[in-house]
């Protein structure tokens, strides 16, 4: 199963009547349309804001000499916990590998067999000491190195002289307290936040969302420095029947910032309104946590293959997505170009891939959030628009402009490094 798997709110939708946090359940959604459709223009911008158009081909030339292109990451898609970053990285690194670069991923963890090199370096933790030592014995010849930065940097311009490219997808300042002790979680925020943009001063960083670009400014990262592309998703198969019954749709890894338990807290309250089911699909460290707490008319369905994914995506009257942060939200899109629209909150990286009002709702409390739910589950109409809506929009998101967009920000990072004043050896 691909995983959590992305421009900024037009207007925020409410329930009529209703206060932020005690919207009445089943209260009518009263929609204002955009004068024009957000942009999804998938080519590199400088600085936070809406991406413009790149000319196919642009910052390519036929017969140019192929490069070696190093990915330093936390995971390959290939892992069990694999998400939206790993997805960016080898959508990335595959269409660079077409284009006729040489491409290699290093990282910890199981890795998986691609049309790129992918080498396993130690596991969760100890990658981070290892990278330096794989990359001296036996990747030092590359010409780029992709840092991908999840949190915990690998400090790359410390341990290499080539051009390096900072990958950000999201700043995860909120995160830390979620997932380590105070101390420990202390120390993350300062490494991501102080540490890694003083190593990466002299680079380039690419992100998704202009949720994210924002937030580089915050810590500190020049938006002269910023380039931002806009990921694609994969056209589905012929859609599948929508389910004639109430059926709603949580996918993508089981982690704590998912924020599932939130789900379905407000699922006992929906429920008793609209009926139906609430499934939720997919895999990971809070899964345990998630099945004891299941009421009724929840069903767990774990890891899925693509068919089933994709099966469900089409069923599903919506796709409810109650995540405290993302990148961009891969499955939102996923769930988009088959029509179905999403709920989610406010939030960094939500509200880049769902267009309030147009392609689903952004609500800013659970109270909205129930509303919203029960309120367009008992409203065709405004259900049917939103999906076409939300359609309309994912088909313009290509992986290919994503990867044309990266190749232009490759070749500035290498015509950056080799000019007179910034020369770099190994």
């Amino acid at each position: 199963m691909t995983h959590e798997s992305r421009h900024p709110p037009v207007h925020t939708a409410t329930a009529a009547g209703s206060g932020p946090a005690t919207a009445g359940i089943g209260a009518r959604i009263h929609l204002t349309r955009p004068a024009r459709p957000a942009s999804v223009g998938p080519a590199v911008t400088t600085r936070p804001g809406p991406a413009a158009p790149a000319a196919p081909g642009a910052g390519w030339e036929p017969g140019r000499p192929a490069r070696h292109i190093l990915f330093v990451a936390w995971r390959d898609l290939a892992n069990p916990r694999a998400g939206g970053s790993e997805v960016l990285v080898d959508r990335l690194a595959e269409g660079m590998a077409a284009r006729g670069d040489r491409v290699t991923l290093l990282c910890g963890g199981p890795v998986g067999a691609h049309p790129y090199q992918a080498i396993r370096n130690g596991g969760t933790y100890t990658q981070f000491l290892r990278a330096p030592l794989a990359y001296h014995q036996r990747l030092s010849d590359c010409d780029l190195v992709v840092e991908v930065c999840n949190g915990m940097p690998f400090f790359a311009p410390l341990w290499s002289r080539r051009p390096t490219v900072c990958l950000v997808n999201h700043v995860h300042t909120e995160l830390w307290a979620l997932r380590m002790p105070a101390g420990l979680a202390a120390a993350g925020r300062f490494t991501e936040t102080v540490l890694m943009p003083r190593a990466h001063r002299k680079n380039l960083f690419l992100t998704v969302s202009s949720s994210t670009a924002a937030a580089l400014g915050a810590i500190g990262v020049s938006q002269d420095r910023i380039r931002q592309i806009c990921n694609g998703v994969v056209h589905p198969d012929p859609l599948t029947p929508r389910s004639a019954e109430p059926m709603f749709l949580a996918l993508g890894r089981l982690a704590e910032y998912k924020r599932i338990d939130l789900l379905l807290r407000l699922w006992e309250r929906v429920r008793r309104v609209v009926g139906g089911r609430l499934v939720i699909a997919g895999d990971g460290p809070d899964r345990a946590r998630i099945e004891a707490l299941a009421g009724p008319d929840v069903v767990i369905v774990g890891r899925v293959s693509e068919q089933e994914k994709h099966r469900l995506l089409c069923s599903a009257w919506m796709l409810l997505h109650p995540a405290l942060i993302e990148g961009w939200g891969i499955v939102i899109a996923e769930a988009a170009i088959r029509g179905t629209p999403a709920i989610g909150f406010d939030v960094p990286g939500v509200r880049d891939s769902v267009v309030d009002g147009e392609t689903g709702l952004l609500v800013r409390s659970e109270g909205q959030f129930a509303s919203a739910w029960a309120s367009l589950a008992l409203d065709l109409r405004t259900r049917e628009a939103l999906g076409r809506a939300a359609r309309e929009r994912a088909l313009r998101l290509h992986w290919s402009a994503a990867v044309e967009g990266f190749a232009q920000v490759a070749d500035e990072a290498v015509a950056r490094a080799s000019g007179p004043q910034n020369g770099r050896r190994r």
